[in-house]
């Protein structure tokens, strides 16, 4: 197995919060405090949404916003799929992705009041078979260490590629044992939904429940969360759902939802605003308290917003302190804390933030990636600071994603520039085909389609079929069955016999901007697959 990595850029906590951060029918909560509502002044919250939804083509959007122990504003703006009628309101369902990171870690906050965990328990005493490619390191891993990015393990795929999707949670981590360490153990922190998926085992083993019946049972439940799910199998075709979107080739379309089942604990939660609403509102004011029911110890609480890794700073002599708790970022907007997380699955984009010293909880979520969330974001947070600015947030936004997609549209059309004309590949197509393993990513396969031309099939799943299209020399681009999940680029080696006997795929692991493509991208691994006996 050979695995490269190639990793470029920073992120700024602003980046953190804008990532990871048309008049159309509008519904408001019935359980909204007006009284509660009056303390800030939302009264041009409205006109900026639609404003934004229109700059940006965004079909449908949700916000809630929490303050002092209430929901003061909950609405649904725009359409839940484009090209139909169906109003998004407050009650409709949109993937969380990653804030469901903060979910899991409640959960085990849990099983720590009751004494069943310990967040510096090593791995191995939950699940004595937890094995990673250093012995001494698989037996080292705590829990803490796998809620705060600190194991080493980073992305197993980009966000355009689900991970052995019909693959259960322990047949995944049999392969996880063989990926290299990305950073060495505690070196760093590394984002890693792989190491969240071990976090839902030991949720298991410890409560003698799956993570999937956990999160409903315990917490769902209790807090009135009536529309979540951990799961897009719940959601049925009449359900009041969002459907994801993506802009492909310069024009926003519908996409399919995909299954994310198998890393669930670290982004599978799918939920309304106001199912976020009363998420938020346990976890402010009375940390751990919700309507008179205490779910968590606040000494628990207290841990789970602790900083584990502080971020690095321009100026650490003067900066406010960045950094990740557990399932949390930590970090200031003007001279207030807030925690916040970002979630993006595909063609969904969310943010949830708390401001615990104003408390208050602000969460948005719409059907199409884009930076409209922090823009709305910063301007609730500039009403409740009373903060009078210079500038439109949703307008700044905008104007730097317009430059940066120029930019790397630029850096595309290099790339594209850069293709060699009137090669042809070393072999006959037949040439190519058979089976190719990896130790993580397992079987991949090239086969000849019935027009003559090669695609790869990964892991015998017909959802993860790619065709080839010859680039030159040996690579060639492959482009998704679906759509949605872009371009990469492969590459196959032929040995001193002239036979073929690798075959490299570059996965994205982050691009640049998926609006763009899959690449540019700063983030990326270069897995090389042998060539079985055929």
């Amino acid at each position: 197995m050979i695995t490269h990595y190639t990793r470029t850029g920073t992120y700024s906590f602003r980046h953190l919060i804008g990532s990871a951060l048309l008049t159309l029918i509008i519904l408001v909560a019935s359980n909204i405090d007006s009284t509660a509502q009056n303390a800030i002044d939302l009264e041009e919250l409205d006109e900026f949404i639609e404003r934004g939804m229109a700059d940006w083509g965004i079909p449908g959007l949700a916000v809630s916003v929490v303050k002092d122990g209430e929901i003061i504003y909950a609405k649904g703006f725009g359409v839940r799929k484009l090209g139909e009628t169906a109003p998004v309101d407050e009650h409709t369902i949109f993937g969380v992705a990653s804030t469901t990171k903060a979910m899991t870690v409640t959960a085990l906050g849990m099983l720590v009041d009751e004494g069943r965990v310990s967040w510096d328990d090593r791995v191995r005493d939950h699940l004595p078979w937890f094995e990673l490619s250093d012995p001494w390191v698989s037996d080292m891993v705590t829990v803490r260490d796998l809620l705060s990015h600190r194991v080493g393990i980073g992305r197993m795929t980009g966000n355009r590629l689900v991970f052995m999707p019909d693959r259960d949670r322990r047949t995944i981590l049999d392969h996880v044992r063989s990926q290299p360490f990305e950073i060495p153990f505690r070196s760093g922190y590394l984002y890693s939904n792989m190491m969240y998926m071990v976090a839902g085992l030991v949720i298991e083993a410890a409560a003698g429940i799956s993570w999937d019946q956990f999160l409903p049972e315990r917490l769902f439940k209790p807090l009135g969360m009536n529309s979540a799910s951990v799961s897009i199998t719940s959601i049925g075709d009449d359900d009041n759902a969002a459907c994801p979107h993506q802009e492909i080739n310069g024009t926003v379309q519908t996409i399919p939802r995909r299954n994310f089942d198998n890393v669930g604990p670290a982004a599978s939660v799918n939920a309304s605003a106001l199912d976020m609403a009363n998420w938020m509102l346990l976890n402010l004011g009375d940390p751990g308290a919700f309507k008179g029911e205490r779910l968590m110890s606040r000494e628990v609480m207290n841990d789970i917003f602790q900083p584990q890794y502080a971020y690095p700073s321009r100026d650490p002599m003067h900066s406010n302190l960045t950094a990740y708790t557990m399932g949390w970022n930590s970090g200031f907007y003007e001279n207030d804390r807030i925690f916040q997380h970002g979630g993006a699955t595909d063609g969904i984009n969310s943010i949830i933030v708390l401001a615990p010293s104003l408390d208050m909880g602000i969460f948005v979520a719409g059907n199409l990636f884009c930076q409209l969330r922090p823009a709305i974001v910063s301007l609730i947070l500039d009403k409740a600071l009373d903060i009078e600015r210079d500038h439109d947030w949703h307008e700044m936004f905008h104007r730097q994603y317009l430059a940066e997609k120029e930019s790397l549209s630029e850096a595309r059309k290099k790339i594209e520039e850069a293709r060699v004309t009137g090669t042809v590949p070393s072999l006959k197509p037949g040439a190519y085909t058979g089976m190719y393993h990896d130790p993580v990513y397992d079987d991949l396969e090239v086969r000849i389609r019935d027009d003559g031309n090669m695609e790869l099939c990964f892991w015998g799943d017909p959802e993860m079929v790619a065709s080839l299209e010859h680039w030159h020399y040996d690579t060639f681009l492959a482009s998704w069955r679906n759509p949605a999940m872009r371009e990469k680029f492969v590459t196959f080696d032929i040995d001193h016999e002239g036979r073929v006997s690798r075959l490299n795929v570059i996965f994205t692991l982050r691009p640049d901007m998926i609006e763009v493509g899959l690449f540019p991208a700063g983030y990326t691994r270069t897995v090389s697959y042998e060539r079985q006996s055929n």
